[in-house]
């Protein structure tokens, strides 16, 4: 008896479209200011704080180069979207080939995970200074923060390179467009043809493994901060300490609430408008290297004086 297969298609598509505001295309052009400005901030805003933690002498504390490890994961998330949203909004280049998709989600997942775990780093960080302020500068030195940083780039890339190379081996037999104005990993398995549950269920045992431990920790070091705090005698003592958190909370909350409100529209947002999916998308990869430098030079009055300073120099050249 001959039994009968199910046909396998001999189309394999090696390209992808991008997708930016549907039904708003003849807009563009003006939605793109907003957005290259966020960017341009973004880029601008970080690249001070590097340049400020590089050369300021007060800023040589291990706070501040967690700062500065943050600001280069935020430049590093910035760049792995702009010329792709950008390029579908100036010019309509909407087609990306395979491996330059793949390479994108890569670096953008890569990133996402790397900034979650500098954010799990700074509470340890606020953790050690607040709890053991006596040995604050002697275990966290320059040096090892410094290898903290490159141990969590290492681990950031490192997760996100199995299934990347899956997304590369994987047949694309469903013609369709992407979500976003940029790859990723979701978007792709979508369209892919092979089996994909490997890189399904890889993919959610990472975020619950890395970014779920990464916030139980950072709820946990901010319930020892806060009990410690509280154990304080002095009233302007624990209010001093509790400010040295508040840019680091600010920033968690501008990370975790729009990667959750992606999360949830994704989930359980199947009818809602396209334009909310690509909104929120695009908010949860801008807003965060937007926003932690604005929120750092606003409430951490060592950076505030030496941007004053640096601003005060130019002028008088």
């Amino acid at each position: 008896m001959r039994i009968s297969t199910l046909p396998r298609a001999n189309t394999s598509f090696s390209t992808f479209l991008l997708t930016g505001f549907p039904g708003l295309e003849w807009a563009h052009h003006w939605i793109s200011l907003p957005i290259f400005v966020g960017y341009l901030v973004a880029l601008i805003g970080n690249a001070t704080i590097l340049h400020l933690v590089r050369t300021e002498p007060s800023l040589q504390q291990p706070m501040y180069y967690f700062l500065a490890i943050l600001a280069v994961t935020d430049l590093g998330l910035c760049m792995s979207t702009l010329p792709s949203v950008l390029g579908v909004l100036w010019f309509d280049a909407r087609r990306v080939g395979l491996v330059p998709c793949v390479l994108q989600q890569h670096f953008l997942h890569s990133f996402s995970f790397m900034e979650s775990a500098v954010l799990f780093a700074m509470a340890l960080d606020r953790l050690v200074a607040i709890r053991f302020p006596l040995h604050y500068a002697s275990v966290l030195t320059g040096p090892r923060v410094a290898l903290a940083g490159a141990v969590l780039g290492m681990r950031s890339a490192a997760i996100t390179a199995a299934p990347s190379l899956h997304l590369l081996k994987f047949d694309y037999c469903r013609p369709g467009s992407l979500s976003h104005a940029y790859c990723l990993h979701q978007d792709m398995i979508r369209l892919a043809c092979s089996d994909t549950r490997f890189n399904r269920l890889y993919g959610l045992c990472i975020i619950m493994l890395a970014m779920g431990s990464d916030v139980l920790f950072i709820l946990l070091s901010y319930a020892v901060i806060l009990r410690t705090v509280l154990a304080i005698a002095s009233a302007g003592e624990r209010l001093k300490a509790l400010n040295t958190c508040v840019s680091h909370i600010l920033a968690v909350l501008c990370f975790y609430v729009p990667v959750l409100g992606l999360s949830i529209v994704h989930r359980f947002g199947h009818h809602t408008s396209p334009l909310v999916h690509i909104l929120m998308g695009t908010v949860s990869v801008l807003f965060p290297p937007l926003m932690n430098p604005v929120i750092y030079s606003i409430k951490t009055q060592q950076i505030r004086r030496a941007i004053l300073k640096v601003v005060s120099l130019g002028k008088i050249q």
